[in-house]
């Protein structure tokens, strides 16, 4: 067997460190500040999930002010609404994704046109037209509509108001985008009306769609496996496992074994692999979202930073064991917290609920100097929760 087909050894260490280097954990100010920012971070990054929880700020603003130490909610909203530089659709959940990467959510957009939409089977024809006559006259939140009979939900997370079922069909087809949020309400817009187009962009072919995938995933993971790349995404596996087989064959990627890993496979780029360095610093910060792109695969964080995140929002609270909404906490290449916080917003504080020591943070050696800069992060991840 050739050399360029026999996994080679990677330590969780050093796959740790390429991992943050992917995710531009390791350095302070990566993406620079402003508008400009966000579209470069998400762009980067491929996407950056959005979520409703705001026990603390929501998952979207917190995922962006981890690498944009200057973020401003008014950032997103600009690179969004005014620049429209990025824009929300679905990857393995609702997400905000770069708009130059918009031409391979189209099949998507057309499948569900043509084929429905499993979430609403349940849209009239006459909501549909009611709201497409409402957005051909301008923007529409569901707000606007007050004409609506409720109806019961088919299930947990539906609106109980046809309307917006209907306008959120018209979204997952791409008919309609979002064109502005206020805290979690949707401005809705047409999608050509909103990005100045006479009609959508040739969709990518189903290869494209592939390549762009694995691509994704070798830019913001640097060390990727089959799960990886397609996270929540089983169908997208057998191509994008026959693309990875064609660039080993090329020397494009090298297959790596990491420590611990079994018989699960994983590939990197040669470059990726011999670029040295020595990782993040010791005393850099990052109070994490559980919905951040290194937590939020649970399986692959454990493997490689030996961390097996709790997300206990939905566990009755006898038997929660971090909190109800714990945050990671990163020291250097260490996760080695985990912080149960709350945000006061009456009055103006950030509550510390829980705070858990894992992993190196257990140790007694050091704990008393790890302890001061977390809670000196802690004092600017409050200014930034408490900011207009």
């Amino acid at each position: 067997m050739s050399r360029a087909l026999k996994p080679l050894p990677l330590s969780t260490n050093k796959a740790r460190q390429i991992w943050l280097r992917a995710q531009r954990l390791d350095e302070r100010t990566p993406f620079g500040e402003g508008a400009q920012a966000v579209a470069d971070a998400v762009s980067h990054l491929g996407y950056v999930q959005i979520d409703t929880i705001n026990v603390i700020e929501r998952c979207h603003h917190h995922i962006l002010f981890s690498r944009i130490p200057s973020y401003r909610r008014a950032d997103l909203r600009q690179a969004q609404s005014a620049d429209r530089s990025v824009f929300e659709y679905w990857t393995h959940a609702l997400s905000y994704v770069p708009a130059g990467d918009f031409r391979f959510f189209l099949p998507a957009m057309r499948e569900h046109k043509r084929e429905g939409h499993k979430w609403y089977a349940s849209v009239k024809p006459a909501d549909t037209r009611k709201v497409m006559r409402l957005l051909r006259a301008g923007p529409l939140t569901i707000r606007d509509i007050e004409d609506d009979v409720l109806t019961e939900k088919e299930h947990l997370w539906q609106s109980r108001k046809p309307s917006k079922r209907a306008l959120q069909l018209a979204f997952y087809t791409g008919v309609a985008t979002v064109s502005e949020r206020q805290g979690m309400l949707k401005t809705y817009e047409l999608m050509t009306r909103h990005f100045g187009w006479d009609k959508l962009p040739k969709p990518a072919s189903a290869r494209d769609i592939t390549t762009y995938l694995l691509d994704r995933a070798l830019r913001s993971q640097g060390v990727v496996s089959l799960d990886s790349i397609c996270h929540l995404d089983a169908p997208s596996k057998k191509a994008v496992a026959g693309l990875i087989t064609a660039r080993v064959r090329r020397g494009e990627l090298v297959p790596v074994a990491i420590d611990g890993a079994g018989k699960q496979e994983h590939w990197a780029q040669p470059a990726v692999l011999e670029a040295g360095g020595e990782g993040p610093l010791p005393d850099l910060v990052h109070i994490l979202s559980p919905f951040d792109p290194l937590i939020i695969q649970r399986k692959r964080t454990n493997l490689i930073f030996g961390y097996n995140h709790l997300f206990e929002a939905y566990v009755p609270k006898a038997k929660r064991k971090l909190g109800y909404f714990a945050l990671p906490v990163l020291v250097g290449d260490e996760i080695v917290a985990a912080l149960d916080l709350k945000t006061d917003r009456q009055a103006k504080k950030l509550l510390m609920q829980k705070w858990t020591w894992v992993g190196q943070g257990k140790k007694t050696a050091g704990r008393k100097e790890l302890k001061r800069v977390i809670e000196d992060e802690l004092d600017r991840f409050e200014r930034f929760q408490l900011a207009e």
